[in-house]
């Protein structure tokens, strides 16, 4: 490992890991406001397999998950990794929204729009 950085890709809607500059990793999400109030619904997070078992995975989900918090949003662990990391995380039970139907519908919709 070299440079290891992570960095918040709005445009994207994902936090990204990097190796010197190169993305080797990311947690993305989707923005929603159907709560009544602003939450992060975390839907995959993945590390290239190279740089696995480095402990890469919690050092980005810890920025996500900060930076989420801190901009006032709730945190939606639909991805198993963000749900696993909350569990073992207490810090952020504050934050966290359980995850509903609406969720995954809006989920659903917004990346099956994605796609076409």
């Amino acid at each position: 490992m070299s440079e290891i950085t992570v960095r918040h890709n709005a445009g994207r809607e994902r936090f990204e890991i990097l190796d010197a500059g190169s993305v080797i990793g990311k947690a993305a999400y989707k923005e929603y406001d159907g709560g009544g109030s602003p939450q992060r619904i975390f839907y995959h997070t993945v590390i290239n397999e190279e740089y696995g078992g480095q402990g890469l995975a919690g050092q980005l989900a810890t920025v996500a998950l900060d930076e989420t918090v801190s901009a006032g949003m709730g945190i939606v662990p639909v991805c198993p990794f963000i749900k696993k990391f909350l569990t073992k995380h207490p810090e952020y039970a504050g934050s966290a929204v359980r995850v509903a139907p609406a969720h995954l519908e809006f989920l659903d919709s917004a990346l099956a729009a994605r796609t076409r």
